[in-house]
């Protein structure tokens, strides 16, 4: 019904369940970069000719319609970065390090770990990592115990894993961590694709967004901060676009949010990234959330039938990704298969390598849906599955 939408499933005849890793692109959000580029290319705040004019106002009316959609008080809280990983990683160095310790949860992905580790922080060492349950579920008393015995701690969780698709309730975690005055980031890289965020609900101090996960452009991401914490944060970058005066002997910078974006920015992909939103406004949250629900029970129940499968986590609190693997076959043998018969999904450990190591696997075989899917791709999938699983076993 919405491939119609995306040029790229006219142009390939592949089934793409690959979507966690990015997703497919809009012809609405094509256009709106070719024409940056064909109709009016020109840098934003910095020249007053009508070209330069209308890419700044586009520019700038994408941080309007981000601050609408996920439900922001100010434009000045959106600050857009070259993707969720730097905006981790500024966050980490321009405000984080200054806590004792940090607090993430066991189904990080590497960009919400590594960063911690260039501080110098390791398990036991100024880094804490809550406990995961039956399920994969977040343990919230380990969660608390941890806070408990960590009074100056700074939160980082991911939402919606991107390895198996277990969705955190970040208000909880949110309300829990405020309890105890610990500041929180929530890693949203997942999220905007699947559902309808209010960051005024949940109350989070931080939150993290990658616009080619949504529908966008890559080398994107954005970055709500709460509005009370915009002065306690040094700039990542300085530069161009930041200053309000420059002698040499002192600098005078700007406010949120150009005090933190330095240089020329990706105009084009900032700009086509409102269009991608705006897709997602007209289609509506309700009838994606429902799409999705129904394809990701869908494609569980189907994967129980199949022998010998290894799942880690049920249909419950989950979205978008769903992982296994086969008892007696290597992940990524199934991954070359299905390649050959033209189903593309992800093998491997999904940049996740902490959780997969804990479950005692090197990885596994990643399905993730989007809106635009259906059971026909599930059921290709589903055969070409049990296809290469009979060549394999043969």
């Amino acid at each position: 019904m919405f491939k119609k939408d995306f040029p790229y499933f006219s142009n390939n005849e592949s089934v793409y369940l690959d979507n966690a890793a990015t997703t497919q692109k809009p012809q609405i959000v094509i256009d709106a970069m070719n024409e940056y580029y064909t109709n009016y290319c020109a840098n934003t705040h910095r020249s007053s000719y009508g070209n330069s004019n209308k890419a700044t106002s586009m520019y700038e009316d994408t941080r309007k319609v981000l601050k609408e959609f996920i439900n922001a008080k100010s434009i000045n809280e959106i600050i857009f970065t070259k993707g969720l990983t730097e905006g981790i990683n500024f966050v980490a160095s321009s405000y984080a390090k200054k806590f004792e310790t940090i607090i993430i949860s066991s189904l990080e992905h590497h960009s919400n770990i590594v960063p911690w580790h260039m501080q110098g922080r390791v398990l036991g060492k100024d880094l804490e990592v809550v406990k995961y349950k039956e399920n994969l579920d977040f343990d919230y008393e380990d969660f608390e115990r941890i806070l408990k015995n960590n009074k100056n701690a700074f939160v980082s969780i991911t939402h919606i894993s991107n390895a198996f698709g277990k969705i955190h309730d970040i208000k909880r975690i949110t309300t829990l961590a405020h309890k105890y005055n610990a500041i929180v980031l929530i890693d949203a890289a997942q999220s905007l694709a699947h559902g309808k965020i209010d960051v005024q609900d949940i109350n989070c101090d931080f939150f993290l967004m990658s616009a080619h996960k949504t529908f966008g452009p890559t080398g994107l991401g954005a970055i709500y901060i709460k509005e009370s914490l915009l002065k306690s944060i040094s700039p990542y970058q300085t530069g161009g676009a930041t200053i309000q005066e420059v002698s040499f002997e002192k600098t005078k910078l700007l406010d949120s949010p150009f005090l933190f974006e330095a240089g020329t920015q990706n105009i084009s992909a900032v700009i086509a990234f409102a269009k991608s939103l705006e897709y997602i406004n007209d289609i509506g949250y309700e009838n994606i959330e429902k799409i999705e629900k129904e394809l990701y029970v869908y494609l569980h129940n189907e994967l129980k039938q199949i022998p010998d499968i290894i799942l880690y986590n049920n249909e419950t609190d989950a979205i978008g990704s769903k992982s296994f693997n086969i008892k007696g076959i290597i992940h990524d043998d199934i991954g070359i298969l299905l390649d050959k018969m033209k189903i593309n999904v992800r093998v491997g450990h999904h940049c996740a390598q902490p959780i997969m190591k804990e479950l005692e696997i090197k990885g596994t075989i990643r399905v993730s849906l989007s809106f635009y899917n259906d059971k026909e791709d599930i059921n290709k999938f589903i055969s070409a599955l049990k296809r290469a699983i009979f060549m394999l076993r043969s």
